[in-house]
């Protein structure tokens, strides 16, 4: 071989050489979120996206990201999981909720799983411990089941008449049943029954199943579902005049009374640190399942004038948002 075409080639293998170290650089992130792909869910995704981002990770570049919204459908999440897994093949899966971590883990034993929003892991058998979950998943969890405990005291504050509480959840929701059992431990030192109210996503039945509460006297509703037709719900709890505390904001955003529950945007601004400690070779289950620090209580004043309540002083003093 001539000299001069021997440089030449050595110059292009030289040159391939960035572009084939950043392709071997390249990471996979599979991300299963349990809602649609609407606001504000679609800018909780995107806090997490952002938060790589400044970890350095950056879409096109060193990173790819592939995205399925399951609508805590069960066979959906199933599918979506098989389809992350098998056919994107990650270096790190993001899930939000049991019911697609259930589906990942099904899919998985190896490849490592950042959770959010889900409630008690060691309880339902996620993980072995908070501080050394083992195998292959870690992430941030929701409030321990007891939380149910608070939102039956906050809705009996709200309404010292109320002397049953329904709590209204999604039969698919498997932690759901969890925090009936933590309510129904509570509520005798609250003086408060329990009615188990579960649905099914369908705006038919949960209109039904409203209609059907509001027949009760002295009663107060919990919904607990995250993926429950917010409006829909809102609309019916206002029209039937049943006072109602939430788990999540959104409820409270389209009028409903309360809300109280973990900060969901705490979880999607932690998850990138552990998510980027897991790309760089740390193992998901060194990593210890995180709880929540944050809590907030919104109250909706419009709403409660509506309702003919006054909201007692103590509540307002302790309450994180007070919409007007």
């Amino acid at each position: 071989m001539r000299r001069r075409d021997f440089m030449a080639l050595i110059g292009s293998t030289a040159a391939a050489w960035p572009l084939a170290a950043r392709a071997q650089q390249t990471k996979r992130v599979g991300v299963l979120m349990s809602r649609t792909a609407t606001e504000p869910w679609q800018s909780q995704l995107t806090i997490f996206t952002q938060g790589l981002r400044q970890l350095g990770w950056i879409e096109g570049q060193n990173l790819r990201t592939e995205v399925r919204w399951s609508e805590y459908d069960p066979r959906l999440a199933e599918a979506y999981a098989t389809d992350l897994v098998g056919l994107f093949k990650p270096d790190v899966l993001l899930s939000q909720s049991s019911v697609n971590l259930v589906a990942l883990q099904r899919a998985t034993s190896t490849i490592p799983i950042v959770f959010l929003s889900v409630a008690d892991p060691v309880e339902q058998g996620f993980v072995a411990s908070l501080p050394h979950p083992g195998g292959n998943i870690t992430g941030f969890a929701n409030p321990e089941f007891s939380i149910a405990g608070k939102w039956a005291d906050l809705i009996k504050q709200m309404v010292p008449s109320i002397r049953r509480v329904a709590l209204v959840f999604p039969e698919t929701e498997p932690q759901s049943r969890l925090f009936l059992r933590a309510l129904e431990a509570a509520a005798p030192s609250l003086g408060l029954e329990v009615m188990a109210m579960p649905v099914q996503h369908s705006a038919a039945q949960i209109a039904a199943t409203l209609a059907r509460l509001a027949g009760e006297p002295d009663i107060g509703l919990i919904i607990s579902g995250t993926q429950l037709e917010a409006k829909l719900i809102v609309e019916t709890v206002a029209r039937y005049r049943l006072p109602a505390i939430y788990v999540n904001e959104v409820f409270t955003a389209e009028g409903g009374l309360m809300h109280y529950y973990g900060d969901f945007s705490e979880q999607f601004r932690l998850a990138p640190g552990y998510v980027d400690r897991i790309l760089k070779g740390v193992k998901a289950g060194d990593l210890p399942v995180t709880l929540p620090t944050k809590f907030n209580l919104t109250i909706n004043l419009k709403t409660a004038k509506a309702l003919g309540l006054t909201v007692p002083p103590t509540l307002l003093a302790i309450a994180d948002e007070v919409i007007e």
